[in-house]
Order: structure tokens, then C-alpha cells, then sequence
């Protein structure tokens, strides 16, 4: 896909001084980011229709540059040796990696890209969130309505900070996500913020009949559901079966389709190896 103002910035960047800070494309179109001494990129994991392994939409993940396309997650490492300003700075600019990567491959057009944001830019940014990332994508002419930004998840004394921020997004055009640890919890997002879209850990559907009405409760609301961290046979068999008994067709991300690599051609080629690693903890933010 083509964005001159893109490449315009791209070439501007790359005759600038080296700053702790910046951008580039390698020989390979591959952007990069540096933070400090690092030298980060992206990597993507598909979401797909359950039933039929079709991808929809993909999660991109802050990962080091690496040759092989096997990068080490860095994303807690260098953020906790970040000050808030600093972790916003490293936030922002994953996020900007991930929109340029997807962006710039063809697979893109008919997917959307999810993009964390971090856990201290909720406060760390006082008011309008979201106006700068929007300025930074309409600059370079990417598409805003491709991008689904994922909220932290917070305790429910701060749900109004959830909702404020949330509602700052929704102002500069961009659909949110919120993340749930259970069934139970997603219906009280559901009831008390109405995201666009939840995100649910599949390994946490143990209760079959809250599950089962917050796939009803989705379908009423138009809320979109995403049953993410789907790693083993049996957890992917529950799904399916309460999809079937629900009648309805249910999103799902796990390592055991896709590992995140930074070409989506090539999670694409990657669906349906049931044999792949499972994960034995939480992502990297994808910043």
C-alpha cells in the first residue's frame, strides 16, 4: 500500500541526527524504533473467526529487531527503567511502529490492527487523549478507522478513569477495547463503560453459564467479543461448543494457531498449527 506523506517523514528521519528517540525503514521496508540503546519493531498475532480460522484482525507487539524474526519482548524491561514521560514516549512510539508495519503490507486492507496503550498514560496525560496519535496518523495519511486502541485493565474504584479516557478516544475518532479477566468481569464493563469491543481471557470460561450470557448479552448490545490467550485444544473446544450452542460465531487469539511475527503473510501461513508453543505469560504490551 502507498502513503507518501509517510515515506516523505521516513526520508526526513533518516537524515536526521541519531536522538534517544526515532524512526527509520531498514532495506526491507521494515520500520524501526529506537528507544535508548534498543532497537525495536513489530510483530503481529491474528485474530480469528473461531470456527473457520478466518483473520479479521490483528494485534501488534513491541518486540527487538531481530534477523530472524524471533525478538526478545523488551516491553517491561525498558519500561521499568522509564520515568512516566519516558514510558509515555516508548508507548507512543510502539504504537506508531505497529500502525506503519501494518500499514505498509497488503495483507492489511482487509483487517484492522489492535494497539495497547499503556497503563500510565491514563493519567499520565491529563485531557484529550488520543489527539496526538490521531494528528501523528492523519499526518502520514494512515487510516484511523483501521486501528482499535486496548485500554489497561484497572481496578473498579478507577472505572471512571476508564470511562473518561475511553471517552477522549471516542472524541478523536478511534474505537476502544477493553480487557476482561473473566466472563462476570466483562459484563460489568459491559453494564457500566459499553466498549465497542471486550476482550476476555479464554482461560478464565470455567463458569459456562456467565459465558454463555455474555455471548448473549454481545449480540444485544453490538458489542464485538474477542476471547484472546487460546492455547491449548481443550480451551478452543469449549469455545466452540458454547459458540455453537449460542448461535454465534466467536473471535479467538492464541498461540495455538499463530506466534506473532512481523510479516502478516507469514501468520497467515502460520494458521492452524496446533502444534506451536503455548504461551506461559502475558504479552509484551503492544504499546
Amino acid at each position: 500500500m502507498s502513503f507518501p506523506a509517510l515515506q516523505n517523514y521516513l526520508v526526513r528521519q533518516r537524515d536526521m541526527p541519531q536522538a534517544a528517540t526515532c524512526l527509520w525503514l531498514d532495506q526491507h521496508g521494515q520500520a524501526l524504533g529506537r528507544f535508548f540503546n534498543s532497537t525495536l519493531t513489530s510483530a503481529f498475532q491474528p485474530i480469528r473467526v473461531l470456527h473457520s480460522q478466518e483473520i479479521v484482525a490483528y494485534e501488534g507487539y513491541a518486540r527487538s529487531h531481530s534477523r530472524s524474526d524471533a525478538g526478545l519482548s523488551l516491553w517491561q524491561l525498558l519500561d521499568h527503567a522509564a520515568n512516566d514521560d519516558e514510558s509515555i514516549a516508548l508507548d507512543r512510539l510502539c504504537r506508531m511502529l505497529h500502525a506503519i508495519n501494518f500499514s505498509r503490507q497488503r495483507q492489511a486492507a482487509d483487517s484492522e490492527l489492535y494497539v495497547s496503550v499503556h497503563a500510565r498514560l491514563l493519567t499520565g496525560v491529563s485531557a484529550n487523549h488520543g489527539n496526538a496519535f490521531r494528528r501523528i496518523l492523519d499526518a502520514l495519511g494512515l487510516p484511523r478507522e483501521k486501528i482499535v486502541l486496548q485500554l489497561p485493565s484497572v481496578s473498579e474504584s478507577q472505572n471512571w478513569l476508564l470511562a473518561y479516557v475511553a471517552d477522549n478516544y471516542c472524541r478523536n475518532g478511534f474505537r476502544v477495547a477493553l480487557k476482561a479477566t473473566d466472563a462476570c468481569h466483562a459484563l460489568a464493563l459491559m453494564d457500566c463503560l459499553r466498549p465497542a469491543v471486550l476482550k476476555v481471557d479464554a482461560r478464565e470460561t470455567g463458569d459456562e453459564e456467565a459465558t454463555a450470557r455474555l455471548l448473549r448479552e454481545s449480540v444485544k448490545r453490538g458489542t464485538r467479543l474477542i476471547f484472546k490467550r487460546i492455547d491449548t485444544r481443550a480451551s478452543h473446544a469449549a469455545l466452540l461448543r458454547l459458540g455453537e450452542q449460542a448461535g454465534q460465531s466467536i473471535l479467538a487469539q492464541g498461540y495455538l494457531w499463530d506466534v506473532p511475527a512481523a510479516s502478516l503473510d507469514t501468520a497467515r501461513r502460520n494458521g492452524g498449527h496446533s502444534d506451536l508453543p503455548c504461551a506461559t505469560s502475558e504479552e509484551g504490551a503492544s504499546a
